[in-house]
């Protein structure tokens, strides 16, 4: 069987524009599964924006749901 592709290392909130790391892919949590957002934010966010959001961003976002 082959090796899945290599996922990138780095990406690009397209919220704010910053470069994070991404652990989406990885054997650990990422980081972003600390932060708790309501079903209706989360649903929003996944309409307006494609891919991940920066932990800032997403740390900013629950504190001002």
């Amino acid at each position: 069987m082959p090796d899945p592709a290599p996922q990138p290392l780095d990406a690009t909130c397209p919220r704010c524009g910053a470069v994070f790391h991404c652990g989406m892919h990885e054997d650990r949590p990422c980081a972003c599964t600390t932060v708790t957002l309501g079903a209706e934010r989360l649903a929003a966010l996944q309409r307006e924006f494609d891919g991940c959001l920066c932990i800032a961003c997403l740390r900013a976002l629950a504190k001002s749901s």
